[in-house]
C-alpha cells in the first residue's frame, strides 16, 4: 500500500482511519469527504479512484431510521454508491475495503453469526447496505473486502456512548433498552485493523470476501450505558433497563448482533479484545480529544 484513499473521511471512523493511515511516513494518504467525492457520482468515483491502490470506503448513509423514511436515497449512497467504487477499482486493478454492518441479519439467532450466516436484513437500512455488500462481492472477486462491524462508537461525530454522558448532563435518569445485545467496538482500533487488513491484502495473507471486526464478548445497549457512566464517574444506578417496545422506533432493530471472527486468522492476523477492555482503553486515550472526556 502507498497511496491510499479515504471516502467518508469526514465521518467517525473515516477521521480514525486518517489517523492511523498518517503514522505511517510510507503513505501519500488523500482523506476525501462528502464534499470531496460524492460516490454516487460515477464519473467522478472512476476519476478519483484511478490514483489509487487501496480504497478504504467510510462513506456511508447512518440515519438507521432516515432510510427508513427514504429507503431509494439511502440505497443510492449504500448500495448504488458501493458499486460504483467496486466498478472503479475493478478497472483500476485497486483494493476496496468496504465498511458494512451487523444489520444485513436479521438478529434472531443465539450464537454469533459467523462471516457467511444467510443474511436477512429487517430494516431499510439493512436492505441498503446488503446491496453494497453484493456489489463487492460480484464486481471485485479478487480485491473485494467487505468489513461488517456494529455498536460503533469513537472521537468524531454522534455515537451512543457520546449521547449518554451527554444525556447524564441534562437527565437524572436514563431508560435504555436491556433486550439488544451486541458488542460495542472503538473506531480507532478498527481503524487499526482496517489499515493491517489492507498491508496483508496486498501480501497476499488476506483473501477477499467477508470479514466480521467487532469488539470479542457481549453486552447490551443497558449494559454498555452503565460501563460508560463508571469509567466517567458517574453513578450507574442513573441507568435504567427497559424492553425495547419501550422505545418504539421508525426502523427495528435486530434484537443479536454478536458476530463471530473467524477468518481473521486465516489472515495471520488477531480478532479485536474484548468490548470492556477497549472501552476502558479508549477512556484512557490522551488524544484526540474524546466527548466523554467532559461529561
Amino acid at each position: 500500500m502507498t497511496r491510499p484513499l479515504v471516502t467518508g473521511a469526514g465521518g467517525m471512523l473515516g477521521r480514525d482511519l486518517v489517523t492511523v493511515l498518517h503514522t505511517r511516513s510510507d503513505l501519500k494518504v488523500t482523506a476525501a469527504g462528502r464534499a470531496d467525492l460524492d460516490i454516487t457520482d460515477p464519473a467522478a468515483v472512476r476519476e478519483a479512484v484511478s490514483e489509487y491502490d487501496v480504497v478504504f470506503n467510510t462513506a456511508a448513509w447512518t440515519n438507521v431510521d432516515g432510510a427508513e423514511a427514504d429507503e431509494a436515497a439511502a440505497t443510492a449512497v449504500n448500495g448504488t454508491g458501493v458499486a460504483n467504487l467496486a466498478s472503479a477499482c475493478a478497472a483500476n486493478g485497486a483494493r476496496l475495503i468496504h465498511i458494512s454492518t451487523d444489520y444485513v441479519f436479521s438478529g434472531d439467532a443465539q450464537t454469533p453469526y459467523p462471516e457467511d450466516a444467510p443474511t436477512a436484513p429487517v430494516n431499510a437500512y439493512g436492505r441498503g447496505k446488503l446491496v453494497g455488500e453484493q456489489a463487492v462481492t460480484r464486481l471485485l472477486p479478487d480485491n473485494g473486502y467487505v468489513v461488517r462491524s456494529a455498536w460503533l462508537y469513537g472521537a468524531h461525530g454522534p455515537n451512543f456512548v457520546a449521547t449518554m454522558l451527554r444525556l447524564a448532563g441534562q437527565r437524572e435518569y436514563i431508560d435504555v433498552v436491556d433486550d439488544q445485545h451486541g458488542q460495542p467496538t472503538w473506531s480507532y482500533r478498527l481503524a487499526e485493523r482496517l489499515v493491517a487488513l489492507a498491508d496483508a491484502a496486498l501480501e497476499g495473507r488476506a483473501a477477499p470476501g467477508i470479514y466480521h471486526s467487532t469488539c470479542a464478548g457481549q453486552t447490551t445497549w443497558y449494559g454498555l450505558a452503565r460501563a460508560a457512566f463508571t469509567l466517567a464517574g458517574l453513578d450507574p444506578d442513573r441507568i435504567r433497563p427497559i424492553t425495547s417496545d419501550r422505545y418504539p422506533l421508525p426502523a427495528p432493530r435486530p434484537a443479536y448482533s454478536v458476530l463471530g471472527h473467524s477468518r481473521w486468522a486465516s489472515a495471520g492476523l488477531p480478532s479485536l479484545p474484548d468490548w470492556h477492555a477497549t472501552l476502558v482503553d479508549a477512556f484512557a486515550s490522551p488524544a484526540p480529544p474524546a466527548p466523554w472526556k467532559v461529561p
